[in-house]
């Protein structure tokens, strides 16, 4: 396989990754409790999901 010829550079690098930034997760409400929860997740505080009981909070 091809390899570089030569090293590429710190800036050049750096040029390339400066779209690869974290973002914070994307919190809504809890419809059953009102707490913040991540979306498409069950609610850990009440262990609601979708208007749905689906787990007991703290386990």
């Amino acid at each position: 396989m091809p390899n570089p010829k030569r090293k590429m550079s710190k800036t050049r690098r750096d040029k390339r990754r400066t779209h690869y930034k974290a973002t914070a997760s994307t919190l809504g409400k809890c419809s059953n409790c009102n707490e913040l929860k991540l979306a498409h997740h069950a609610c850990p505080s009440c262990g609601y999901y979708d208007g749905k009981s689906v787990l007991l909070p703290g386990k």
